[in-house]
């Protein structure tokens, strides 16, 4: 299996293309592995973090919620 990382540097030149190509894959999850499917998660969380704009479209794969600390 090939880990595939990404540096805060290439995910800030990561474009709208890319990234729906990564939730494209997500949505699909057809993974020869769960652990292929998880690296492509952490990757659009990772992406979200830094440059949110990007993900909005793809929120709902995140499964992120609100949390209220009061």
């Amino acid at each position: 299996m090939t880990v595939l990382t990404k540096t805060p540097q290439e995910i800030d030149h990561m474009d709208e293309r890319e990234v729906a190509e990564l939730a494209a894959r997500l949505e699909l999850d057809d993974y020869p592995t769960p652990f292929e499917a998880l690296q492509d998660w952490h990757l659009l969380r990772a992406i979200a973090f830094q440059r949110q704009e990007l993900v909005e479209p793809y929120w709902h794969l995140l499964d992120i919620e609100a949390y209220d600390e009061s």
